[in-house]
């Protein structure tokens, strides 16, 4: 008993203590009442700190004297200090002025207000909206001045370009650097969307040049979600389910317009063909001239497909540590009716702990395993150019092993035609493997001033890839007699260094922060490939090459490479009394690849924040304003390294009658270095009314310098590589945004982005062009001019009577007759020719637009976001591929719409046209406008909040999704995103229609 006693005497100040300085409390909205989760508590001045619960509470030691620091996203801070109380209720403020919250720039953060560099950040809330494996599909539309190409295969990127291309497009890529807390990447195929707290995308040089040579194409910052200092333990589910249907599927001719076509064409040929068929399948009962098959390929070829996506996270932390760890799965299958799917699995987590007062550790791991088997992609040629009077099976064709499938050869026509042959008789697996770790330790050398950061990331690829061609025979030209397999076997391990030092500090009005740092970077790739024959088809367990019957057919080789650079790098940020900015980076970046080992890269901003100046405070209109100019430099290190070889070849020459034999040598090396972008960026950011419009405009113009360029070689053909091109990309950004509300129980917000885009050549090192595509599909790079356009002959018409034939020496001379195409006589010297070509246009949009509306009543939330584009040309090559082959079928609008008579068609050449070489010449005919308007995502959701589960709070939503429900175009195809502007077999882009549900408790 007295032992009990003398513990009590001695222990109880402790107690007392702690049961005095432990905080409680509830936050809540002082907008709607509700209760606030994952608001931020912490200590003025220390470490230590809380985060709210789901129902809004809080608990946090703390002593009498102190002072809380309550915070959230959207609200006011609020600083409360601690009495005698133990219970402390707080009531925040919405914060209509969000331009304190803190945005991710490279190596560090700023608050919003002091920008000077144009940044656009989007968070998860806004990403985690579509529904789509890869992340940068939630841009779509979203972001001005960054144009998102959707790509419709399972696992396939889309294709990003911020501000258009600076490169050459055969010499360099124009992907974005990808930097995931930190880590560097050329792709992000492994994040799942849910796994995303927020996204910035730096777009102009003055804010992405501290990453250097990796940023000439723009950069995007991707935080992972983390946990809260003494955070209860969240767990947290999101998963939807849906079905992806194909739309705007293009109508090809029936059997009866295809008959109707070839029957205008007067090709006995093919008017035989027909009667084959009807001789071999019968007539049909409608209509006794057409056979008794009338297939529809894509319809055939292509079905509803399903995507899946869950993830589970449990986040949380105690007094020094948080932590965040989550799985995630992704299956997504393909329209075609093939072996046709991407699944991918993840785990990853994500731990922070303060070890002691100046000391922080952390580290992330991430999991990836993904599994993509990729279709025949030209399933989508072929089923375009089938005759519709073939069928998919003919049971007749008795010689077909394994399966009877029909082959229009059988019919008399050249090709199989038949896609569902090559669909059924392939197997392309990939498998992609990655393991991306990171870890770091932070030190506060002086408190809150100065302090050092060094981290050590890898990322580790493992890419697995099997090709198989299963055997079959179909007819004589339509076979693969033994069974192929191609294997190869890819290693990526990319290994980066960085530490950085910084300073802040504060002089009376002037506010510093200074950083300087350093990183390494290795970065290698290794490949072993192998191929050979006439394997086992039994069983997938055979599909290895050393299982091959013949040893002869085995082939092998293996490469690899490696790239290593030391970068240097520094920036200071400065601010007089919050109204006069200033940014400077400065970046030296060393490399393996090049000849020139060094390149140096500055970059400046500046910002005039006009609404501090005494004659804008206290404005009724202007609420902020900030004008804001940059300029900086960025390198390329996406051009390849230098190459070339050294030729020599035997030459025979007369030498006094004589002849002799000598050898000559041709050196074509490649002598290459950085492509140097500079960009200039002008812009203005403010919040007027009220705050409820916010409004950000830029104006860019972008150069690219020592642009790697083919130049040709003097007095012998080829060409080599220089860097000695000038490419320029300049234009105009304004995004728009409104937040209001009718009651406390009805908001709503609009927003409006566009950006127009100029990109032209200035400089091709006394070329006067450079050719690209193909001799019958050019496309030409010419000063003045897009990248790449297309450039051939103007239509002036067609040709309508005989009269009008007669009447034109050039029809005469052409030999041309009524329903040829009539063009236009450029340099008027009385014929068509070469000369007469000219731009057609280019594949890059000149306005990229795009909008969002929402509303919320209560629990009910209702969004819609819409996107677009004009300006930009598609080459329909489907069509121009009459050229190469002319027994095939043709879209409906084709076969319908060819010249057939006087005023039958001034767009359109007769049928029988479409076959003569002066009509297939590349014109305007083929190329079409790619513009299109799509309402690209409909959401509704409802909100079940605080349900009492009795020892859990839950918070639930339900929601629908409806993603490209609606596109509108003229082009002839499936749909206008076409990346290169090219189209012959592109993926279609399905709509996408799911339910999901989110739940956390």
């Amino acid at each position: 008993m007295k032992k009990g006693l003398l513990y009590l005497f001695l222990f109880s100040p402790l107690l007392l203590w702690a049961q005095a300085g432990q905080i409680k409390g509830v936050i809540v909205s002082g907008d709607d009442g509700e209760p606030l989760p994952g608001v931020s508590i912490r200590i003025l001045g220390e470490e230590r700190g809380s985060i709210t619960g789901i129902d809004g509470s809080y608990s946090i030691a703390a002593e009498k004297g102190n002072i809380l620091v309550f915070s959230f996203v959207g609200f006011k801070n609020q600083e409360i200090t601690i009495g005698s109380e133990s219970t402390i209720d707080v009531t925040l403020e919405l914060d209509n002025q969000l331009l304190d919250e803190v945005v991710v720039v490279g190596y560090g953060t700023q608050k919003e207000k002091d920008l000077t560099s144009a940044i656009t950040t989007l968070k998860s809330d806004e990403i985690v909206k579509s529904p789509s494996g890869q992340t940068m599909q939630a841009l779509q539309g979203k972001v001005a001045g960054v144009q998102i190409v959707s790509n419709g295969a399972p696992g396939n990127e889309p294709t990003v370009r911020i501000r258009g291309i600076g490169s050459f497009p055969s010499s360099s890529g124009s992907s974005p650097l990808y930097v995931v807390d930190g880590m560097f990447f050329d792709n992000i195929d492994f994040l799942n969307t849910s796994e995303i707290e927020s996204l910035s995308v730096l777009k102009d040089a003055s804010a992405a040049a501290i990453y250097g040579v990796r940023a000439a194409n723009g950069v995007v910052l991707i935080t992972t979600k983390g946990g809260g200092l003494n955070q209860k333990s969240t767990i947290s589910y999101d998963g939807y389910i849906g079905v992806q249907v194909p739309k705007n599927v293009l109508k090809m001719a029936n059997a009866e317009q295809f008959v109707d076509y070839v029957n205008q064409t007067g090709s006995t040929a093919d008017i035989s063909l027909i009667d084959n068929a009807m001789q071999r399948f019968g007539r049909s009962r409608i209509n006794p001239n057409v056979p008794n098959v009338n297939t529809d390929w894509y319809s055939e070829v292509m079905e509803p497909a399903r995507i899946t996506n869950h993830a589970l996270t449990i986040a949380g932390g105690s007094d020094n540590t948080t932590y965040s760890v989550g799985v995630s799965y992704f299956d997504q299958e393909g329209l075609l009716k093939t072996k046709n799917s991407y699944k991918r699995f993840n785990i990853r987590s994500k731990v922070d702990h303060y070890a002691n007062g100046w000391l922080k550790v952390g580290g992330n791991l991430n999991l990836s395993n993904g599994v993509k088997y990729t279709a025949d992609n030209a399933a989508w040629w072929r089923a375009y150019h089938a005759v519709p009077i073939l069928p998919i099976f003919d049971e007749t064709n008795t010689d077909a092993t394994p399966e009877s499938f029909a082959s229009a050869q059988i019919l008399g026509y050249r090709g199989g035609q038949n896609p569902f042959v090559n669909l059924n008789y392939q197997d392309n697996r990939l498998d992609i493997r990655k393991i991306l770790s990171g870890v770091y330790g932070e030190i506060d050398i002086i408190p809150n001033k100065l302090k050092f950061r060094s981290s050590y990331n890898v990322s580790m690829t493992f890419l697995k890839e099997r090709n198989v061609g299963l055997p079959y025979f179909i007819t004589s030209g339509l076979q693969r007699e033994n069974s192929t397999l191609s294997s190869t076997r890819s290693t990526f391990i990319n290994q980066f260094v960085d530490n950085t030092l910084t300073f802040n500090q504060t002089i009376g009005d002037h506010n510093f922060t200074v950083m300087a740092g350093h990183s390494f970077r290795d970065e290698s790739f290794e490949f072993l490939r192998g191929s050979a024959e006439n394997i086992p088809t039994d069983s997938e367990k055979t599909w290895y090459i050393d299982q091959t019957l013949d040893d002869a057919s085995i082939e092998a080789s293996d490469g690899a490479r490696r790239v290593y650079g030391i970068s240097y790098f520094g920036r200071t940020a400065y601010n007089y009394q919050g109204k006069y900015l200033a940014y400077f980076t400065i970046r030296a970046d060393g490399t393996n690849k090049y000849q020139e080992k060094w390149g140096y890269f500055p970059a400046v901003g500046l910002g005039w924040v006009v609404s501090q100046e005494p004659f804008l405070q206290g404005s009724s209109t202007f609420n902020f304003l900030k004008v804001r100019a940059g300029w900086g430099q960025l390198g390329n290190d996406a051009v390849a390294a230098s190459d070339g070889q050294s030729t020599t070849s035997a030459v025979d020459l007369a030498i006094d009658d004589t002849q002799v034999t000598g050898t000559s040598t041709l050196d074509t090396f490649d002598f290459l270095r950085w492509e140097l972008v500079s960009e200039t960026n002008v812009g203005i950011t403010a919040e007027l009314l009220d705050s409820r419009l916010s409004v950000d405009m830029d104006y860019f113009i972008r150069d690219t310098e020592n642009a790697a360029i083919p130049v040709s070689l003097l007095l012998q053909s080829g060409s080599v590589n220089r860097s000695v091109g000038t490419i320029r990309n300049s234009g105009f950004e304004m995004a728009l945004n409104w937040n209001g509300k009718i009651s406390e129980d009805v908001k709503f917000f609009v927003g409006v982005n566009f950006a127009t885009l100029k990109n032209e050549v200035i400089d091709l090192f006394g070329q006067s062009h450079i050719d690209g595509g193909t001799a019958e599909f050019r496309q030409r790079t010419i000063v003045g001019e897009p990248l790449f356009a297309f450039f051939g002959l103007k239509r002036a018409g067609v040709y309508q009577t005989q009269a009008e034939v007669d009447a034109d020496p050039i029809a005469i001379a052409e030999g041309l007759v009524p329903g040829d195409l009539k063009f236009v006589d450029q340099d008027e010297d009385g014929d068509i020719d070469g000369d007469d070509r000219v731009v057609l246009g280019s594949y890059f949009p000149n306005l990229t637009y795009g909008g969002n509306i929402g509303a919320s009543y209560k629990n009910i939330e209702l969004s819609m976001n819409i996107m677009g584009q004009r300006g930009n040309k598609i080459l329909n090559r489907k069509r121009g591929e009459l050229i190469f082959t002319q027994d095939t079928n043709v879209d409906a609008d084709l076969a319908t719409g060819v010249w057939n008579g006087e005023g039958t068609s001034n767009t359109y050449p007769s049928a029988a046209g479409l076959r003569r070489g002066w009509n297939q010449q590349l014109s305007d005919y083929l190329i079409e406008d790619g513009a299109f308007f799509r309402i690209q995502n409909a959401r509704v959701a409802y909100n079940f909040r605080d349900l009492d589960l009795g020892s859990q709070m839950l918070n639930a939503t339900v929601y629908f999704t409806a993603e490209r429900p609606l596109t509108v175009f003229n082009y002839n195809g499936f749909n206008p995103e076409v990346a290169n502007g090219v189209d012959r077999q592109v993926y279609p882009i399905p709509a996408v229609y799911t339910i999901g549900f989110n739940l956390k408790f």
